[in-house]
Parts: structure tokens; C-alpha cells; sequence
């Protein structure tokens, strides 16, 4: 979700959330993650700062880990550009209107309007599968808040400008922000934006599942 309200999001509500997600899967029980919430004063104080950052140009902080890979190859590549000409689309706006592009990007900002935002980091000597319980981590979260009513938006944009949001949550030593994830209550007036996804066939094999059937050279 990219468009929502200003309505508050009930405390009471988060905490029964994310006590709950602390069951997400977590290989040996590591529970990689490490998690900041942050609203109201200190909210507004943190897009204020990010967003005077963005306009004065800004190109952001070193990064710490890679969003993704410099060669990305087909099908991936393709998958990409073509969310990107969806969204875009979805928005009203043209492929040659820069301005209106960096616009919709300036809207990573003000977290699409959400008044709460959880900060997710991980530790920086954790490796790929701390990683993907990460991933596990934030999805339950998701789908607990669609439990409650709430929807969100998952924000790796909010590497860029890792530094500022360290200025407003202090996080503790060794830790890497991984992303935002922008939590309220969605504003059904906003036009939807959804993006296709890849064809099952595309990217499930089911192995010998039938008698004289053979996965498709097309799944990955």
C-alpha cells in the first residue's frame, strides 16, 4: 500500500503484532532482526530531515548492502522495468516527465502519508540466511496488521539515508538498516497501483508430479 491516511495507528494494536510475529521462522532460533518504531514528533522530525536532504540533492549515504545486483540479468531485469513503467502508468505519469518521477520517489519521504514506520536492521556479520528470516519476519508482520485492519509498505529506500534515520532511533553498534516499513490505515480514495507478477508457470517447477510429464526448460 502507498496511500494512506493520517488516522493513528493504536499502539495497543502493534504491540499484540509484533509480540505475535516474534514466532516467525529463525534458523537456530537467531532471531536476526532488530526493530525501531517511530511516530509523532520524532516522525515528523525524521521526514523533515530526509526529505531537506532529498531536495538540496542529495545522493544519500554509503551503502551497506547491495539492493540489487549490478548485472541483473533476464528475467529479472525485465521484471523490474516493467513495475516501474506499471507504476508509473498507474500514477499518470510519462516516461520522459522526470520531474513528476522524482516526485513520486520524493513520496518514499513522507512514507506515503503512514503516521508509523518500524525500522528494521540486522546485524552486519550475519549472513544470507539471516536474511532471509528477516524477510520471514517482516512478512508475518504484514500479514498481522492486514489482521488488524492495517496495511503497509515495505521501504528499502530508506537505506539511502540510513544516517538520518540513525539520528532519530540510535540504534545499537553493528547494525545494518535493512529497510522501513510504513504502517496505517489505507486511504481507499487513492488510486490503486498493483503489479502483475510472473506467471506460475514462470517460476514453480512441480517435479515429476504426474506420470510422463517433465518440468518445463521455461521454470527457474
Amino acid at each position: 500500500m502507498r496511500a494512506f491516511t493520517g488516522e493513528p495507528v493504536p499502539r495497543e494494536a502493534l504491540q499484540r503484532v509484533l509480540s505475535a510475529a516474534r514466532r516467525a521462522p529463525s534458523g537456530a532460533n537467531l532471531q536476526p532482526w532488530r526493530v525501531y518504531v517511530v511516530d509523532g514528533a520524532q516522525l515528523t522530525e525524521l521526514k523533515r530531515r530526509t526529505r531537506a536532504r532529498a531536495a538540496a540533492g542529495d545522493p544519500g549515504d554509503a551503502r551497506e548492502y547491495e539492493m540489487y545486483p549490478p548485472d541483473l540479468a533476464p528475467p529479472y531485469c525485465a521484471r523490474r522495468s516493467t513495475a516501474a513503467a506499471q507504476r508509473y502508468a498507474a500514477l499518470g505519469i510519462a516516461r520522459e516527465d522526470r520531474r513528476a518521477r522524482e516526485k513520486a520517489i520524493a513520496a518514499n519521504w513522507d512514507c506515503f502519508g503512514a503516521p508509523t514506520v518500524l525500522f528494521c536492521y540486522i546485524h552486519r556479520r550475519m549472513g544470507p540466511p539471516q536474511w532471509a528470516d528477516v524477510g520471514m519476519y517482516l512478512q508475518t508482520v504484514m500479514l498481522l496488521l492486514r489482521g488488524e485492519g492495517l496495511h503497509s509498505c515495505p521501504q528499502m529506500a530508506w537505506s539511502v539515508y540510513h544516517r538520518t534515520v540513525a539520528e532519530i532511533v540510535a540504534p545499537a553498534d553493528g547494525l545494518i538498516l535493512f529497510c522501513g516499513l510504513s504502517i496505517g490505515f489505507e486511504d481507499a480514495a487513492a488510486r490503486p497501483v498493483r503489479i502483475d507478477r510472473a506467471p506460475l508457470a514462470e517460476i514453480v517447477t512441480f517435479a515429476d508430479s504426474q506420470p510422463g510429464t517433465r518440468p518445463s526448460a521455461r521454470c527457474t
